[in-house]
């Protein structure tokens, strides 16, 4: 029965100490206000909100980037400003900064009215004919995504940054989705289709 408990006591530390420290990733993520706002939210609409993504997300793409600059591009998630970036960090610099991000709220957005109608169809719906799944499959009907599956949250981000991120999937210039499932919707998706999601998922929240 001690051994037991001593084991659960152990389990308790290693799951507390594997979190991210809130504050410690404040401190740390002094460097990313240039790009990412001085509270996750960035004015920049090419860079991405980081304020309010899940913890976990932002854990992968940080250790993607890493490998992107390890392996030239080859694994990984490859991007000249952040891969460098990302290089020197630790697993427990990864963790707080995540962890401190993830704590933030994002900032409001919203969805321009013109695109409504066509955004709301292809984000609900998809289209059968075209073998395009739903995004709100993954993403949800808020737009917040799952932590524990591992997809993003897209309300609230910039349109600039989502049209960039769906044109490399379908270019495959990036390649870290999961089972390719980015890549193989996004080769499906014309112009027009990635320019009105880009826009329609800002005001989801």
């Amino acid at each position: 029965m001690k051994k037991l408990a001593l084991i659960l006591t152990l389990l308790a530390s290693c799951s507390t100490w594997a979190q991210g420290d809130i504050e410690a990733g404040k401190q740390k993520s002094v460097t990313c206000t240039a790009c990412h706002g001085q509270e996750g939210n960035s004015a920049l609409a090419q860079y991405p909100n980081l304020a309010g993504q899940h913890a976990g997300y932002l854990e992968k793409q940080l250790h993607d980037l890493k490998l992107g600059m390890e392996t030239q591009g080859k694994q990984g998630r490859w991007d000249p400003v952040m891969s460098a970036m990302a290089m020197p960090l630790s697993e427990q610099d990864i963790k707080d900064i995540s962890a401190y991000y993830a704590s933030l709220p994002m900032a409001d957005n919203t969805t321009p009215e013109r695109v409504i109608p066509e955004g709301k169809a292809l984000y609900l719906a998809g289209d059968m004919q075209r073998g395009i799944t739903a995004c709100i499959a993954c993403h949800g009907p808020r737009g917040n995504g799952t932590s524990l599956s591992g997809f993003p949250k897209i309300s609230g981000q910039h349109a600039d940054y989502i049209k960039a991120q769906l044109e490399q999937f379908r270019s495959g210039e990036r390649h870290n989705d999961m089972n390719g499932m980015m890549r193989d919707i996004a080769n499906k998706l014309t112009d027009k289709d990635i320019a009105t999601l880009s826009q329609y998922v800002g005001g989801l929240h």
